[in-house]
């Protein structure tokens, strides 16, 4: 639910819409993400420059969509969006337009922008193994491609195939391992699920917790959030569960962004540059990681005591750019192996 600020912000937007008119001093964001800690961004873009921001907020799909609607009157600045499938998606309808910022590309990862900068990453999301710490002992797996021995037959749990996070997860194996390794890893999790595909990120920990499964696949800040929980019942949960970041001694943990670029259309263009260069900044980043769990995607800033606790990690620096790239053949593996 949005809060009551964002509501006037919303409602503002579109009177400016009415209006046929864009001030100079604003920016306009549509976002597929909805977190509070994005509020806070906001916030202290407004504070810090004086740009008023304006904020619609949909799923990626209908954000999209909407833009591409709306054509050239779009008032449309920015599109922020999470993982690189959805930003490749968008990017392939035309969304986005190229940009040039020598901050940008000093402060982000090459593995972080988009080759021709249509697109930045921001935060990092980081893909990992959960354990139960009564029912299973974790030095029986340490890489992602350990979820397919025939020991674990029946304890795995995970998402569908149709979300994105593991359309990611696939694309970036394709790179990795080939077309056919990683139809193979697909098919060894299936064989091993304890239950059909359901439910999000947080269902698959509750259900290692519940004893439905000894291992589940998600996504690091899921946890840390029930780590963080103020519910007592939420916490318990966490700490009867266990996480491991796979492929520690190879190619790194597999990590996807949330992310945003400028749209082709931005009415506001300078100031939509000026907010994603601020998505880069300490102050942005320190609110990533402290606020929603995220590993922030400049070096160096960070924030957060349970991402602390984890240690310097061996994280994936392929081009998440491939991960857009490699969707479609992800999509197909997953339809193959009768992936739900």
């Amino acid at each position: 639910m949005i809060n009551f600020k964002i509501k006037l912000m919303t409602i503002a937007l579109a009177a400016t819409m009415t209006a046929g008119g864009v001030s100079a001093n604003e920016v306009n964001l549509y976002s597929a993400r909805h977190y509070d800690s994005d509020q806070a961004i906001y916030e202290a873009f407004t504070d810090q420059t004086g740009i008023e921001v304006n904020l619609i907020e949909g799923d990626s799909d209908a954000l999209i969509q909407r833009i591409k609607r709306e054509g050239v009157a779009s008032p449309a600045d920015v599109l922020i969006t999470v993982d690189a499938g959805n930003l490749w998606r968008a990017d392939q309808e035309g969304v986005f337009q190229p940009v040039s910022s020598d901050i940008l590309n000093s402060r982000l990862p090459e593995s972080m922008r988009h080759p021709e900068g249509h697109w930045f990453g921001f935060s990092q999301r980081l893909r990992a193994i959960y354990y139960n710490r009564s029912t299973f002992d974790p030095a029986r797996i340490s890489n992602l491609e350990d979820l397919t021995k025939a020991e674990f037959k029946g304890e795995v749990c995970i998402r569908s195939s149709s979300n994105i996070y593991n359309q990611s997860l696939v694309a970036s194996l394709i790179d990795h391992l080939g077309k056919e390794g990683a139809e193979r890893w697909a098919q060894g999790v299936v064989d091993n699920m304890a239950r059909a595909p359901q439910g999000g990120d947080t269902d698959q920990i509750r259900a290692v917790a519940a004893g439905e499964c000894d291992l589940a696949v998600g996504n690091h800040y899921y946890y840390a959030r029930l780590l963080n929980s103020a519910d007592e019942a939420d916490r318990e949960v966490a700490r009867s569960v266990g996480i491991i970041f796979p492929n520690q001694s190879g190619r790194g943990v597999h990590a996807n962004i949330g992310g945003a670029g400028v749209v082709a259309t931005a009415p506001n263009r300078e100031n939509a540059v000026r907010f994603l260069e601020f998505l880069a900044s300490d102050t942005a980043q320190e609110i990533f990681a402290g606020s929603n769990h995220e590993y922030p995607a400049v070096k160096g800033v960070l924030k957060n005591p349970v991402l602390d606790s984890w240690g310097d990690l061996n994280i994936d620096d392929i081009n998440v750019n491939v991960l857009g790239e490699n969707n479609p053949e992800a999509v197909r593996i997953f339809d193959r192996v009768g992936w739900r």
